[in-house]
């Protein structure tokens, strides 16, 4: 993040993010039957074993580990299963315990972070109040004390976090630690032992191959023909189990990817690389097949070009996604909009919210016409530790909640198969300086701002490279309308762009009206001032009293 300058925050440049570099489908295995289930389950457990025993050998390496203790695991592999079975298994263990080895290195930031602000909030008198970037002292005797203790834990265990990252040693489960510490909470998961078990264990198999280009059909272990046919290569000790030559087996499931399944059928035809993994959803009872490649990497397009069009601002929420479409000189178009969500519920709830809100925001960008969609480069990492906020737990609760990191990523796979292109900005000011520019002359008695509606501007106009603040009006004695209030932006070249506003109707004042036709009937005059000077007014002989 940028630096304090003169009181105000460095603003990093807008930047078009970068396309997706893989693709992933899945699809269902129907119609297997009792011997293709137990097929899978059994080479799923043999490699799951194998790989479990990969993983143990690789963490107790650490350090030490090189080209020739990789060749040494893989070698000891190989005899109980196969060359591309072995690979398969030790590079998703490199995965894991990489994977493993940026969680400690976040852990042991994120500790920093906690004893810093724990310092200086401990070196403060009582009472004293803080400012908008750093907090203030502790209210009181008991508070400053228990912050005092939490320190101490705090140190004890970054010194430990330290020490296991200088020695290498990592902490993984296979299978995942939440649903290991599930295993001592049944009851509260609506579990039973059994069923625990099933889940336990299908995490834990191992039913996946990386793909080979020039090979059949992109890869040799698990192949899928164009019809959709599935055969796996067993291995070694389960090889009695084919039902084909070559140590093969068969399912009588047949695929068929109705998502990207004419650019995976190319990909296979002209045997190119693909990786397979099969797996059991236990709580629905089906299985699956998830098909994955890579993509070229392409060049992103200039930020120029991405914004030619205009750009629509996107403001991001607990709740909504807040909309506005500007044109290309950051003028705003139309009314605001929102998408809501829902982030409550479970992973896979929220996961489902944020795909429909994205998709409704996609489809408004392809009917409006734009290019590109301005986003917030948003990031809470800095911002989640308790150290820092205090007692404002809801606040905490709330950027916790925000997949910010997911909500970027598939943002930005949807919109690249669209064709849109996503600019990420710098999030500093946007909802302070859109509400103090555009909340209120956007509002009209039939359009309500909010201020997050005036941050999808400030976003917009941030992404276009424009400054957030609307246009200055000239002096009223040089503007072309007069007293009127000029605020659109215009290129320098562009003709008459200080000329008069065009009407808001479809006909210049006091003229005729379209086709000749009014849409309703003169009222009748109502005082003698409407009333035209030939008109001459008799007095009624009725209104006389005598």
């Amino acid at each position: 993040m940028g630096g304090v300058v003169g009181g105000l925050r460095k603003l990093e440049t807008p930047f078009v993010a970068p396309g997706p570099c893989g693709v992933a489908v899945r699809d269902r295995l129907k119609l297997l039957t009792s011997q293709d289930e137990g097929v899978l389950r059994a080479v799923g457990a043999h490699q799951g074993a194998l790989a479990s025993r990969d993983l143990k050998t690789r963490c107790a390496n650490g350090l030490e580990h090189g080209a020739d203790t990789w060749a040494a695991r893989k070698r000891e592999l190989t005899k109980v299963s196969s060359s591309r079975i072995a690979g398969s298994i030790t590079k998703a263990t490199h995965d894991q315990w990489a994977l493993a080895r940026r969680c400690q290195a976040a852990h042991i930031r994120q500790l920093d972070a906690g004893i810093r602000t724990l310092r200086h909030r401990l070196s403060l008198p009582l009472g004293e109040k803080g400012t908008s970037r750093a907090a203030g002292g502790y209210r009181s005797k008991g508070e400053w004390f228990r912050k005092s203790r939490r320190l101490a834990m705090l140190e004890e265990r970054h010194t430990a976090a330290v020490g296991d990252w200088q020695a290498g040693r990592v902490r993984v489960v296979r299978g995942g630690r939440r649903l290991l510490n599930t295993r001592h909470h049944l009851t509260e998961a609506d579990l039973t032992e059994d069923r625990w078990r099933e889940r336990w264990e299908a995490e834990r198999w191992f039913l996946a191959a990386d793909g080979e280009s020039g090979k059949r059909f992109g890869n040799e272990t698990i192949r899928v023909t164009p019809d959709g046919e599935v055969s796996i290569k067993l291995p070694v000790p389960l090889a009695n189990l084919a039902n084909t030559r070559h140590g093969r087996y068969t399912l009588t499931a047949r695929i068929a990817f109705a998502h990207r399944g004419a650019e995976w059928a190319d990909r296979i035809t002209a045997n190119r690389a693909v990786a397979y993994r099969i797996h059991l959803d236990t709580e629905r009872g089906c299985w699956y097949l998830t098909a994955s490649w890579q993509r070229p990497a392409v060049q992103t397009i200039p930020l120029a070009a991405a914004c030619a069009r205009g750009v629509i601002g996107v403001d991001t929420n607990a709740d909504h996604f807040a909309a506005y479409r500007l044109d290309r000189h950051g003028n705003p178009v139309g009314d605001p909009h929102r998408f809501g969500y829902d982030l409550s519920g479970t992973a896979g709830h929220r996961d489902a919210q944020i795909r429909h809100a994205l998709t409704r925001l996609i489809n408004w960008a392809k009917c409006a016409g734009v290019g590109a969609i301005g986003i917030e480069d948003l990031d809470f990492t800095g911002e989640k530790t308790r150290e820092k906020h205090g007692g404002r737990k809801r606040f905490r609760q709330l950027i916790s909640g925000m997949p910010t990191a997911k909500l970027k990523a598939r943002l930005v796979s949807m919109a690249a198969e669209q064709g849109l292109a996503i600019v990420a900005v710098d999030p500093a000011y946007t909802t302070m300086w859109g509400a103090q520019h555009w909340q209120k002359p956007l509002t009209t008695p039939h359009r309500k701002m909010s201020r997050h509606d005036a941050a999808g501007i400030a976003i917009g106009r941030r992404a276009l490279g424009h400054p957030v603040r609307r246009r200055t009006a000239p002096p009223p004695h040089d503007r072309s309308d007069r007293a009127g209030h000029r605020t659109a932006q215009a290129e320098p070249g562009t003709r008459r762009r200080e000329g008069t506003r065009p009407p808001t109707t479809d006909r210049p004042p006091g003229g005729p009206p379209p086709n000749g036709k009014r849409t309703r009937e003169p009222s009748a005059s109502n005082t003698v001032r409407d009333a035209p000077s030939t008109h001459r007014w008799v007095q009624d002989s009725l209104m006389h009293t005598g």
